[in-house]
């Protein structure tokens, strides 16, 4: 059965919610644990997500540059692919 689209650009929007924002960590990490399940994130890449979900404001994405995963997510995020 093919996943609908909604639910994809639903937990698109919620790993991109905004920093700073109150459980915006928690959101970011419940919709990479869904990014990780479809096999779109490695679990080095989740890893990352879960140390920073109590941090609303700490952006996740530098962390994964800083250790060298995540490449293809990365991508994804800055849309190329």
């Amino acid at each position: 059965m093919a996943e609908p689209d909604a639910e994809l650009a639903e937990q698109w929007a919620l790993v991109n919610t905004p920093l700073g924002e109150d459980w915006s960590g928690r959101t970011r990490y419940a919709a990479a644990m869904y990014f990780h399940k479809r096999g779109d994130m490695s679990a080095e890449t989740l890893e990352v997500y879960r140390i920073c979900a109590r941090l609303d404001a700490e952006d996740p994405l530098p962390i994964i540059r800083d250790r060298g995963v995540g490449k293809e997510w990365l991508k994804k995020i800055a849309g190329e692919t």
